[in-house]
């Protein structure tokens, strides 16, 4: 399922809502390309409650789970997956291949007392 489908159908109890932001949690190793998601997102969202919505994206680095070690570590590259501490081959891969909607940001139309519109942040749990 798409972002613009995921994000559309969890409107439903918020119908009056227009989404002022979709942000996405991307891994290192998910292979998405930022520009070309901003660009597909763009024409993917006209026409929908997300037209004209911003999409910010957050990279989460490779983490994986040395036995050796028994710690978890950080790469700072992805062409090894070895421990940085003691060489071994670190296989549990803990972060990295995310590709999740993170929260939504909704405007909901309604103006208290000539304030602006407040905005929600709905988190997705799945």
């Amino acid at each position: 399922m798409s972002i613009v489908e995921t994000v559309t159908g969890s409107l439903t109890a918020y119908p009056a809502a227009r989404v002022l932001e979709v942000r996405l949690r991307i891994g290192a190793l998910a292979a998405v390309e930022e520009e070309a998601l901003q660009f597909c997102y763009g024409m993917a969202s006209e026409g929908t409650p997300l037209a004209g919505s911003r999409l910010v994206v957050r990279r989460l680095p490779v983490v994986l789970h040395c036995a050796t070690c028994a710690q978890d570590l950080e790469l700072a590259r992805v062409q090894s997956f070895r421990c940085p501490q003691c060489g071994g081959v670190a296989v549990d891969l803990l972060q990295g291949k995310e590709l999740e909607i993170d929260s939504i940001e909704l405007d909901d139309g309604e103006i208290d007392d000539g304030e602006a519109p407040e905005a929600f942040i709905e988190r997705n749990e799945d």
